[in-house]
């Protein structure tokens, strides 16, 4: 493995562990009272709302489309180019007393201005069942891959290490969340999708420092388990420091440039690969720690060959 840094002493990370699970507790408990209070501010994707494609005659740019809809009124529109720059799919929240067929005229009066000959192409209305089906659906798809993990490396490595896995992927998960519903940012699919995505590349981290913990407990005979998990987690700071780096700046990126049509999915996987970097090591690896994990529990087990205990008979 390409080696970036090199250091001659393990780095004591678990000298840390007890202050960053307090930290980690603190965080989580506070995201959960952020989620119970405040909520999340649903997308259309599960609240429902109207969906109008209006046809320009010539390209449009969405900022000023976005612009033409803020002076004529009409806010929260998620706007998005629809099979070519000249076409624009305009999603809006629904509103008490407007029907949609109000909606779309608004919105093509506000077309209208910046080019006369646009068209309203279709108008139509996402009832909120759907969204119950797509958020009770999302939810079970987040519940399976959890245990589908737990099983996982409950079976590859050790139930402490799976428990420390789990752990460490809840964490990620809810403070993720927590950030969500704190700041109200729209929570739609796409959001969904960036958790998903959160929970593989935290469990990716931690699968590789628990590998590098095996091979470190099955070679060294000298050192207790927190000098192994020092040792395992300096020996793959390299690999982490590559792979959070790169990940975090093509993450931050999309959400510079990204636009808003997906500013939720790259705020997700900004807190999701900080927070899981983090993770690996102050959640998953320290409580596993305290759950005392040892050699022991890493060697594999051995098998008496039959008769091995009987002393030969000689005649």
């Amino acid at each position: 493995m390409f080696q970036i840094l090199h250091f001659e002493k393990p780095i004591p990370f678990m000298k840390f562990a007890k202050p960053g699970m307090i930290f980690s507790a603190a965080l989580m408990v506070l995201s959960l009272v952020c989620v119970f209070q405040k909520g999340f501010n649903w997308g259309l994707d599960f609240t429902g709302g109207t969906i109008i494609e209006i046809g320009f005659q010539q390209s449009v740019e969405l900022d000023e489309v976005r612009d033409a809809l803020a002076n004529n009124q009409i806010e929260g529109a998620t706007l998005q180019h629809f099979g070519s720059s000249q076409d624009v799919l305009i999603r809006l929240s629904p509103h008490e007393g407007v029907k949609v067929e109000e909606q779309g005229r608004q919105v093509l009066a506000a077309a209208q201005k910046i080019n006369p000959a646009a068209t309203l192409k279709r108008v139509e209305f996402v009832g909120p069942s759907v969204g119950e089906e797509l958020a009770t659906d999302g939810a079970l798809a987040m519940l399976a891959s959890v245990i589908c993990i737990l099983l996982y490396v409950a079976f590859r490595f050790e139930w402490r290490l799976a428990v420390g896995g789990i752990a460490s992927l809840v964490h990620d998960i809810v403070i993720t969340l927590g950030i969500f519903a704190w700041f109200q940012i729209e929570f739609d699919l796409t959001v969904v999708a960036a958790l998903m995505t959160v929970v593989g590349y935290s469990l990716n981290d931690t699968i590789v420092v628990f590998d590098r913990l095996r091979e470190n407990f099955r070679k060294i005979r000298k050192g207790d388990t927190p000098y192994i998990l020092d040792l395992s987690m300096t020996e793959t700071l390299s690999r982490t420091i590559i792979t959070s780096g790169l990940t975090f700046v093509v993450v931050m990126a999309l959400f510079l440039k990204g636009g808003p049509l997906i500013h939720g999915f790259s705020t997700a996987m900004l807190v999701g690969v900080g927070f899981g970097t983090y993770s690996s090591i102050y959640v998953a690896s320290a409580l596993a720690m305290y759950l005392g994990v040892k050699r022991e529990h890493m060697l594999p087990p051995q098998i008496e060959k039959e008769g091995a205990d009987q002393q030969e008979i000689m005649p």
